[in-house]
């Protein structure tokens, strides 16, 4: 009779408890946790005392949160059921199910209970989560066929559950209480019964019934694994189901205390179950044997019970193991052999499974609209720590931990542990961003002082949340907090704090919440899931995972876009027309703040220059012929660079896709020639926008959003400006920067005209951006009006280093619009180019400018102006110039 239980036992060995059940009561079925995976010892005691089979031995392995088994070194993290379901991939479901069987079986697993079959039909305060596959019952029926496949080709005997569904459950309060499913049989039928009916199809080889209640018309019973009425009526008359069907566990408290072990061991057999359950008490186990053999004495169970229940058992068996394959596990080298390949699938699970539900603001990835030297402030629960966690493990004895239900941890610990795990996510973003993180906890005791002033103090927050649908301190802190980010208006375009929320377990605490505007979910807090996350929050990692279910489908959002007609420019007839653009746009920009645009005119972006092919495009107004939008594109055709120069749309008509359909019409033009190497955003020349304009910093970070919304990489944009010397007359050199020059090994020299191209071109080339050469050409071809100062090495005489001289009257100055925004006569110190082999850069360039602001003094201009100042250069050159 022991064939008809499944026993699990406490301790990290084996315990003359568990061999006692195994050589006194031929138990057959064993129940692990990692805390006691001593798989051949249990083999050899069985064996060794005669069992004609081997033992099947059952571990729940679900991946996410939920892993008995664990070790960092042979075992991979994969993402939760909902996770994989969010990958939207069966086959990925599939490949993982035969990944995680492979592994149970190298240890000598050869029963896992799952997959887990259960249909969340009501989302709200169901303690399942992230364990179902979702709310969809056909999409957790295809989900659940994928995973048992793949068990079954990893050699595993497969075990659906929780018949007939925890998806729907309501909870009375007390431990005594029961939860109950209050679903209809012709409800169940149409939602929760489709996957397992779908999974008994496919072959199935067992199914755990569950303990709860069911209380509806038609059915009422107190505990649907001792119900007749659902295992041999319901599961194996109408559903067909005929192989092993295990009970939930009866030393569960409801169970025990309202009927007792004992009797509710015979009414499980008697209902039709082939496994009685009892995870760990040893008294228990023994009631329940005693109560076995007492009820077949008695007549209560038949022996035709016992007998169908023993061939369906021993049949299950003959699917999974054998003496050979007990005996003998593949052990440590299987699972060294399997693991690269293994933990390639992880991440690709990990990396397809990371959803971001909704992102109103455009806050993502955060390098689109915090610069580094910004902090972000981040806020996480007090959880209890998941098992899958090396910091969780970390804190176990062992290697291998066990699950949170079967691990005795302390409030302490739980707390601590909790907060080690979200402080490394907080790390881990830290160091990605190489920017400053706050990062603190929150409790029920909800917002505090200091996180309001936390808040206040940093230019972003991420919230994180656990379960908040039913935890629902963490719904209440988490809408206080986004009030008070929508409160904290700042920068010149008022714009409310960015705020991220990120649901590392359910994804339904805000999925239809549309008032948290940027929702992120991970569906496990997994280190592996974690550092997921990050990934996409820094823009390292484009998320593609997709809300599982029905939820899917109500989330969808259409943006009506207005898709208007790009013409192109034509420079006769819409110059007039540009120039009035181009006014009302600067005037448009803040009193006290300079605009871009400044000294700009329709002239400006004709280049007329050979090596460059341009095609500029406008929306207009079809009655008054006024343009309403701009964009210039180039083809540098020395670098094969396509250049998006300048979008220009009307103050009065942004927000209507304007800027898109011109951006769309540029980039679908450029894509059509063959010669195109690279894409780029601003352009040297002409030098209206070097980049992303960087005047105003709200709208620059409101510019990166776009920007990458349509697909650029703006994690690598960086401020450029332009700086200027006025009353040039009164001027004189920096001490300490003038010896600095006199002493380097360096050989300046002014130089006019093609004669002296070749050595600078090829300097050009080995250290320029595109744009750049043009410059060069153009300078050295008007030896009237421009020159090149270069930098020799004076050993060798090679080109390290140059600088473009260029006049207010050369033929390509209105292709620099600060030469026309002044009164002054000014010249232009334009394009540096440092070669990367010189090791004293700030030395050379300095020189470079030094020499060149002596030439333009001599030339009696007023002022000298030096363009694309950005990063080093800009620090080389503090204090020989200030900012225009």
């Amino acid at each position: 009779m022991g064939q008809m239980f499944i026993m699990g036992f406490d301790g990290t060995e084996v315990t003359p408890q568990i061999k006692s059940l195994i050589e006194d009561h031929h138990l057959g079925t064993i129940l692990l946790t990692a805390k006691n995976l001593k798989l051949l010892d249990l083999q050899t005691i069985a064996h060794n005392a005669g069992h004609p089979v081997p033992l099947a031995i059952g571990l729940d392995q679900e991946n996410g949160g939920v892993n008995s088994l664990f070790d960092e070194a042979y075992i991979r993290q994969f993402p939760s059921a909902m996770g994989v379901t969010a990958t939207g991939s069966t086959d990925m479901a599939y490949a993982i199910a035969k990944a995680t069987g492979q592994e149970l079986s190298a240890v000598g697993i050869n029963w896992i209970m799952g997959p887990c079959l259960d249909v969340l039909t009501n989302v709200k305060n169901q303690p399942l989560g992230v364990r179902s596959m979702g709310d969809d019952p056909e999409e957790v029926s295809k989900f659940g066929v994928a995973f048992k496949r793949g068990y079954k080709d990893a050699g595993l005997a497969t075990c659906g559950k929780h018949f007939p569904s925890y998806g729907n459950l309501e909870f009375l309060g007390s431990s005594l209480d029961v939860p109950i499913i209050t679903d209809s049989l012709e409800q169940l039928s149409l939602s929760a019964l489709v996957p397992f009916r779908n999974a008994i199809s496919q072959g199935v080889n067992g199914m755990m019934v569950g303990g709860c209640a069911m209380s509806s018309a038609g059915v009422n019973v107190m505990h649907a694994c001792l119900s007749e009425q659902v295992v041999d009526m319901l599961l194996r008359d109408d559903l067909g189901f005929d192989g092993v069907v295990m009970s939930e566990c009866l030393e569960m408290e409801a169970l025990s205390q309202n009927i007792g072990v004992g009797g509710g061991t015979v009414m499980a057999v008697n209902a039709g179950c082939d496994l009685v359950l009892l995870c760990r008490l040893f008294s228990v186990q023994q009631e329940a044997i005693r109560y076995l053999k007492l009820g077949y004495e008695d007549g209560a169970i038949s022996a035709e019970r016992i007998r169908k229940s023993l061939k369906r058992v021993l049949d299950l068996k003959a699917t999974c193991t054998n003496w050979e394959k007990a005996l003998n596990p593949t052990g440590i080298l299987d699972l060294s052999r399997m693991q690269p390949e293994h933990t390639k699938l992880s991440s690709e699970a990990y990396n397809a499974s990371i959803t971001v539900v909704r992102d109103k603001g455009r806050l993502l990835p955060l390098s689109h609209i915090l610069d580094s030297e910004e902090e972000i402030l981040l806020l996480t629960p007090l959880v209890k720590p998941l098992p899958a966690s090396a910091l969780a493990k970390g804190l176990a004895a062992g290697g291998i931990i066990s699950p949170g239900s079967h691990t005795p941890w302390g409030k302490s610990m739980s707390l601590m542990s909790g907060e080690n795990i979200f402080r490394e996510f907080g790390r881990s973003i830290a160091r990605k961003r190489q920017g400053r993180l706050l990062h603190t906890s929150y409790t029920a005791h909800g917002v505090r002082p200091s996180h309001e002033n936390l808040v206040n103090r940093a230019a972003a927050v991420i919230v994180v949340t656990a379960d908040a649908n039913q935890n629902l301190y963490q719904n209440g802190f988490t809408k206080h907090i986004a009030m008070i980010c929508k409160s904290a208006l700042s920068g010149a375009d008022r714009r409310e704090k960015p705020m991220v929320v990120v649901s590392v377990s359910s994804p339904y605490d805000f999925v239809l919440d549309t008032s948290i505007g940027t929702y992120v979910c991970s569906y496990d807090f997994t280190e592996t899931a974690l550092q997921t996350v990050v990934e996409v929050l820094v823009g390292d990692l484009t998320p593609t995972g997709t809300l599982p279910g029905t939820v899917r489908q109500k989330q969808k959002t259409h943006h009506s876009k207005q898709h208007w007609l790009v013409e192109s420019f034509d420079e006769e007839q819409d110059a007039t027309a540009l120039d009035d653009l181009l006014q009302r746009i600067e005037q448009e920009g803040p009193v006290n703040q300079r605009s871009e645009l400044i000294g700009c005119s329709s002239k400006t972006f004709a280049l007329h220059n050979p090596d460059v092919e341009e095609a500029h495009y406008v929306v207009r107004n079809s009655s008054t012929r006024s343009l309403l939008g701009f964009c210039c594109t180039y083809l540098f055709k020395s670098t094969a660079t396509a250049v998006v120069g300048a979008i220009l749309v009307d103050p009065d008509r942004r927000k209507l896709s304007i800027g898109h359909s011109l951006h769309t019409r540029a980039i679908r033009s450029l894509l059509h020639r063959g010669d195109v190497n690279r894409f780029q955003l601003g352009s040297r020349l002409p030098g209206v926008y070097l980049g992303i304009p960087a005047n105003n910093q709200a709208e620059r970070k409101q510019l990166r959003r776009w920007f990458a919304g349509i697909g650029w990489n703006t994690a690598v944009s960086r401020p450029v400006c332009s700086l200027i010397l006025r009353n040039l007359a009164t001027w004189t050199a920096p001490e300490q920067i003038s010896l600095g020059v006199q002493h380097a090994d360096f050989e300046f020299e002014l130089v006019h005209g093609r004669a002296y191209a070749e050595p600078i071109i090829e300097h050009i080339k080995r250290g320029s951006r595109p744009g750049v050469m043009e410059v060069y050409q153009l300078a050295l071809a008007d030896h009237t009006s421009c020159g090149v100062i270069q930098a020799k090495r004076a050993k060798d005489g090679s080109v390290l280093g140059s600088v473009v001289l260029c006049s207010p009257g050369a033929s390509w100055a209105d292709a620099l619009p600060p030469l026309k925004d002044t009164n002054d006569i000014t010249w232009a110190i334009s394009s540096p180019v440092i070669s990367p082999d010189v090791g004293e850069y700030s030395t050379l360039l300095q020189g470079l400018i030094l020499l060149g602001i002596r030439q333009v003094k001599q030339q009696q201009a007023d002022a000298v102006l030096l363009d694309c100042v950005s990063g080093q250069c800009s620090k080389v050159t503090k204090g020989m110039l200030t900012m225009k």
